[in-house]
């Protein structure tokens, strides 16, 4: 909260006291903890990392939602959580009615904390400080999305530093571009960057990225978001390794681009057809779409709530499908909508010649049983989750592309939907109940379901 704070002094921000308060609230607490938790040097089990990293999410939220309830930026301290929330978990589903009016302090503390959540806020601490190193892998496991974690190096804090390093790397490269080549002003490069890399999609335009009307910052953002929705493995394979073909013949990187490219595609022929769109304004606003929800960033140049109904299943579609695993981007991933097909095509050919024994092989290698369950009962807790959340917004009034979208877009870590919570609109209108459901949802997506839905099984409490 520091770097917003400074911020707010340097424009002699109204919000200045409320990050004081808002520090000296959470240090006072944190000391607070720290001197009435015994310590000890034990490694920490499974069941205390998913803990902790279920805990240190939600306590974030909450010391993260109070420089916006001591600025009266909402009008309660839920939808302060729910913006914090949203914040964190890198979804971009916002409560806020008018974005413009608010000051810098409080921009910026909106897009840090998707820039803190992008990568992980327990990762980042495993990477500071070595006392993490204890059982840290349970913790990284817990947090990181996408299947399974990739250790890059022999230990898993150098893993997660080099990933940071990445990271940070192609944050700086995006803010020069956009503060240069784009023509921003820097703190709106600032923003903008702080939204795109984490794929979050909070923006100080109430029009998103089509405020600026700029071909060459959407193209920017484009390839950023591109970037940010691949496996930052494959890019430390690629610049540290120098291993280019890890990266182009890895069938994840290649089905995402091939699913970003015919997406955009199809979307930009619906639009001519419908709409009468010229080929290049399709191409435009499909392109940029496209990416901004497979890649779970939700930036808009349109307002696509009034495509034809094609153009807006497919991206219902996308954002089911999600980004890479290991990547910045939530939703279920390409690489488990990947080992679906295989798997739906291997119990095809087993039915009319149930003796072959056929491996299902991804990349070259032969996935074990215990992980193909295991991507099986993730994608079955997903579409659960949406019949039950859809069920639940439904019966507090929504209508149904509403109810249904935003449920899409919140356990997906997207942001905008489709119907009242379109681009361009917000999620303010929803009654509470709605909105304690909805910040579940953005938990959940971005810890993988697994980390929170745990905490709900009798027998995870049972000592043992």
């Amino acid at each position: 909260m520091f770097f917003p704070l400074g911020w707010s002094l340097y424009y002699n921000g109204p919000d200045s006291p409320a990050f004081a308060i808002s520090i000296g609230i959470s240090v006072g607490s944190g000391l607070l903890l720290w001197r009435l938790t015994p310590g000890g040097e034990r490694r920490l089990s499974r069941r205390e990392a998913i803990m902790l990293v279920a805990g240190a999410w939600i306590l974030a939220s909450a010391f993260g939602a109070l420089p916006y309830e001591l600025a009266g930026t909402f009008q309660s301290y839920l939808d302060a959580y729910f913006e914090a929330m949203s914040g964190f978990t890198t979804t971009g589903a916002s409560v806020l009615a008018s974005i413009e009016s608010q000051p810098h302090g409080i921009l910026l503390w909106r897009n840090l904390t998707q820039w803190l959540g992008g990568m992980g806020i327990i990762t980042l601490f495993v990477a500071l400080f070595p006392i993490f190193g204890i059982g840290a892998a349970h913790l990284v496991e817990a947090e990181m999305p996408g299947p399974q974690t990739e250790r890059l190096t022999a230990r898993i804090r150098d893993t997660v530093k080099s990933l940071w390093y990445l990271y940070i790397g192609f944050s700086a490269l995006e803010l020069i571009l956009l503060w240069q080549a784009g023509g921003m002003p820097l703190f709106d490069a600032l923003i903008v960057t702080f939204g795109t890399m984490p794929t979050g999609g909070f923006c100080l335009k109430s029009l998103s990225i089509g405020a600026y009307n700029s071909v060459i910052v959407e193209g920017i953002v484009i390839a950023f978001m591109t970037l940010a929705g691949v496996n930052f493995g494959l890019y430390y394979r690629l610049l540290w390794k120098r291993q280019p073909r890890r990266l182009f013949s890895n069938p994840e990187f290649r089905l995402y681009i091939a699913l970003l490219t015919g997406a955009s595609l199809f979307i930009a022929l619906n639009l001519i057809r419908s709409m009468g769109l010229s080929i290049g304004d399709a191409f435009r606003y499909s392109g940029f779409q496209a990416v901004s929800i497979m890649t779970t960033t939700g930036f808009s140049t349109i307002d696509f709530n009034v495509w034809p109904a094609f153009a807006k299943a497919t991206l219902l579609i996308l954002m089911i499908v999600g980004a890479s695993a290991g990547s910045t981007g939530g939703a279920l991933k390409v690489t488990r909508f990947l080992v679906l097909m295989k798997y739906t095509y291997r119990r095809i050919l087993l039915a009319f010649n149930p003796r072959a024994i056929l491996p299902l092989k991804v990349g070259g290698n032969v996935l074990s049983e215990k992980i193909i369950s295991g991507i099986i009962g993730i994608t079955i807790l997903y579409f659960a989750i949406l019949i039950v959340g859809f069920l639940v917004m439904s019966a507090l009034g929504l209508d149904h592309v509403t109810a249904l979208s935003s449920i899409f877009a919140t356990l997906g870590n997207v942001g905008p939907g489709l119907g009242l919570v379109g681009p361009g609109a917000n999620y303010l209108f929803i009654p509470p109940l709605g909105k304690v459901v909805l910040i579940v949802c953005m938990l959940a997506g971005r810890l993988e379901l697994l980390t929170i839905l745990t905490l709900f099984a009798p027998s995870f409490w049972k000592w043992r």
